[in-house]
């Protein structure tokens, strides 16, 4: 069993938990290491916007690593918005590329800050997002729906102006389906539990995705926020905004899109009124989930990536 460090300041769930499902003992938050948390460690991984907020400890904690012949990945699943980071900050990053590889949920720019990159994409959580045969069977019946159209997430744009685009298209389409005397629930998240979650996700015969906070910069991410895959983990349909990643990690048949507002109101038309192709698309969606896309994978993936880079 080896060691990983996980520098994420909020802590990162998913992944911790991955690490540990293979099998390694996680320690988090360790910017600046001793020899004992050192030795042993396979990788560290560390959240790329954290690093550019404070490059100083940054290259103190590359200097470290380095010492300890033990590989420093930055992960950035903010990209290309990277949290609102000045351009200058991400100019040094880019000129000093202090890490020994950068891995992303979208490969936008992702060049400029390492010779090695790896598309690592979001996940679901294994032990949060699941479900059960009986729950499934549920979800096979269309008289059990409470809601023909939900969505569930950041919504307060005044505290989180990266969410101003999500808020205003919510509120255009919601008018568009209470026209057409829809069920929708479009529910900020802060507060709900995950039961909660898991609860408006099965009672929804449609799930949105759309704008995640990373669009907050001039071009829109390629990147597929984690609720793409949590969605169809637990057996939800989704309809995602359109994202130029979405073919890496998901079929044609495996997924739903639309492109704009119109386009959204009418795959919402087709599909409340195809309920079997909806639910065949979901179906092939959650089991691509299971047999790819959970955070054990994604923990597999930068391991062999840190290899690789040693």
């Amino acid at each position: 069993m080896a060691k990983v460090l996980l520098n994420f300041r909020g802590g990162f769930a998913g992944l911790r938990e991955g690490f540990e499902a293979l099998g390694h003992e996680v320690i988090e938050n360790q910017w600046t290491p001793d020899a004992g948390a050192l030795a042993g460690a396979a990788l560290c991984v560390a959240d790329f916007v954290d690093g550019a907020r404070k490059v100083r400890r940054t290259l103190g904690l590359k200097k470290r690593l380095a010492g300890a012949r033990v590989p420093f990945i930055a992960l950035n699943r903010d990209a290309p918005f990277n949290r609102g980071i000045h351009p200058a900050r991400l100019a040094v990053m880019a000129w000093l590329k202090p890490f020994d590889g950068y891995a992303s949920h979208s490969t936008q720019g992702a060049e400029k800050f390492s010779a090695r990159t790896l598309y690592c994409p979001n996940a679901a959580r294994e032990a949060v997002y699941r479900v059960t045969d009986a729950e499934l069977a549920a979800i096979r019946d269309s008289s059990r729906y409470r809601w023909d159209v939900s969505f569930f997430g950041n919504l307060d744009a005044k505290r989180y102006r990266e969410h101003t685009k999500r808020v205003e298209f919510l509120h255009v389409l919601a008018a568009q389906l209470e026209k057409m005397h829809l069920k929708i629930l479009f529910r900020d998240s802060a507060g709900m539990t995950q039961a909660e979650q898991l609860d408006i996700i099965r009672g929804s015969r449609i799930n949105l995705s759309t704008f995640a906070g990373c669009d907050a910069g001039a071009e829109p991410s390629w990147g597929l926020p984690e609720r793409c895959y949590g969605v169809p983990a637990c057996g939800g349909f989704l309809l995602s905004d359109r994202r130029r990643h979405a073919p890496l990690d998901f079929a044609d048949d495996e997924r739903a899109e639309y492109d704009g507002l119109e386009n959204c109101v009418s795959r919402i038309r087709r599909f409340l009124g195809r309920f079997d192709e909806a639910r065949g698309i979901a179906g092939r969606a959650r089991a691509r989930v299971a047999r790819d896309h959970g955070y054990r994978n994604r923990a597999q993936r930068l391991l062999d990536f840190a290899r690789d880079a040693g």
